[in-house]
């Protein structure tokens, strides 16, 4: 498995902040240091998509993009990911998520766009759509 965090920077290979920034990645996913002698196909849906945003990070991106990190996961880790999903957004990583649970994407994002068939539904500040009815309207169906 630690090939596969370090496959993240291999712009950066033999640089010492590789090893310090799998020491943050380690610091978000304690996890993934526990599971680091592990092969990454054993491990659970979870972890494994613990596994892949830790790959991102190594990279150092200013931009993360996520498309459904909770499909297929207990709903016990969505809600740790998520939580570290705010945690690597405050310590200065832009996030763009794509989410089918809404609520919990507008509960951790700034700014958020609902879409409805194809087209923006709902476009705001987090805060303010979670409190609209029209979110229930969209996401439930009407």
């Amino acid at each position: 498995m630690e090939e596969n965090l370090r496959v993240g920077a291999y712009r950066r290979i033999g640089n010492k902040d590789v090893d310090e920034d799998m020491e943050t990645v380690f610091g978000y996913f304690p996890r993934l240091k526990e599971r680091m002698q592990q092969k990454a196909a054993t491990l659970s849906g979870g972890e494994q998509q613990m596994l892949a945003i830790g790959r991102s990070l190594m990279g150092r991106p200013r931009l993360l993009l996520l498309d459904e990190p909770s499909l297929g996961i207990a709903p016990k880790l969505v809600m740790e990911i998520f939580e570290i999903l705010k945690r690597i957004n405050k310590a200065g990583t832009a996030i763009l998520l794509v989410e089918q649970n809404a609520h919990m994407a507008i509960r951790i994002s700034d700014y958020s766009y609902v879409l409805e068939n194809g087209r923006i539904g709902l476009e705001g500040d987090s805060a303010e759509i979670s409190q609209r009815p029209e979110l229930k309207e969209l996401y439930l169906g009407g």
